[in-house]
């Protein structure tokens, strides 16, 4: 199933995706907010029903009619992998890394799969990265790899957009990478049990309708399993916390020279059996 975040006349709501429309599942439970977290801890009790609604009802709305929002709003926490796509550490001048290299990305970054990308006041190196997105199921800690599949609760299309001077005039990348609107996700979650094995789904970015980027996520170094598998040792993972599990080769920062982003681009990721999400630069103005 894939399941939305999206606004109407009426108001945020969540839904399902039936064709090119979309049921509302804040009608059938009113106790269900606007929050994805709340759906996603009791899915358990609501997943048969939910299947039952796409197969026998209606839509309530067609999808052009209403505007897909972040599929989660506020996660928990975002964590993100670097260097970790063979071409995407050559390009970058480095080694394979012997271990996984993590970094987070503020909560505030999380942005709409169609809502304008700000380019900040503070940098005019603004870079983009096509990635698979995880978003965790369940409550979990020392997950093993072979059971790491059981905690993910599905899956987004994203772009771990990057302001290059501040991500690396230190060791430590979380800055540069927690701008505000630089954590897109969506166009919805595509749930495990749907879209299957993660590790054979072609990704690619374009912009302004060049691809920049072409690969497939079984080129991953270290695959969603394995990711899950050391941040488990690590931390208690929660419903709803997001995974961004890296960028193949292809980012502008690489290119010679450089083509970072300019206001106006249009910035569109694509990942097989998911969709797409795709979003217009803006410069950043003062509030």
């Amino acid at each position: 199933m894939k399941l939305v975040r999206y606004t109407d006349r009426r108001g945020t709501k969540l839904g399902v995706v039936k064709g090119d429309g979309v049921i509302d599942l804040c009608k059938r439970w009113p106790s269900l907010s606007d929050d994805m977290i709340g759906l996603i801890n009791m899915w358990s009790e609501v997943r048969a029903a939910v299947s039952e609604l796409v197969a026998d009802a209606p839509a309530d709305a067609a999808l052009a009619d209403v505007h897909l929002i972040a599929p989660v709003s506020r996660p928990g926490k975002i964590m993100a992998i670097g260097l970790n796509y063979a071409d995407h550490v050559q390009e970058s001048g480095q080694k394979t890394p012997p271990h996984q290299i993590w970094f987070t990305k503020a909560v505030t970054a999380i942005n709409g799969p169609f809502d304008p990308i700000q380019l900040p006041l503070a940098s005019e190196a603004t870079d983009y990265e096509a990635e698979l997105v995880v978003i965790i199921g369940q409550r979990c800690k020392h997950v093993t790899k072979a059971r790491a599949a059981e905690v993910v609760f599905g899956y987004c299309a994203g772009n771990d957009v990057s302001v290059r001077d501040w991500q690396l005039r230190t060791s430590q990348w979380a800055l540069g990478k927690s701008f505000d609107t630089h954590a897109p996700i969506g166009p919805w979650i595509v749930t495990s049990d749907e879209l299957g094995d993660p590790h054979a789904l072609g990704i690619r970015c374009f912009v302004n309708g060049e691809q920049r980027q072409n690969s497939n996520t079984r080129n991953l170094i270290f695959n969603v399993f394995d990711q899950i598998e050391l941040l488990s040792r690590a931390m208690m993972l929660e419903p709803g916390d997001v995974i961004f599990t890296g960028t193949p080769g292809g980012v502008g920062m690489a290119m010679n020279p450089p083509r970072l982003l300019k206001p106006g681009d249009r910035v569109r990721v694509e990942i097989d059996r998911i969709g797409a999400i795709e979003a217009i630069t803006r410069p950043e103005t003062l509030a």
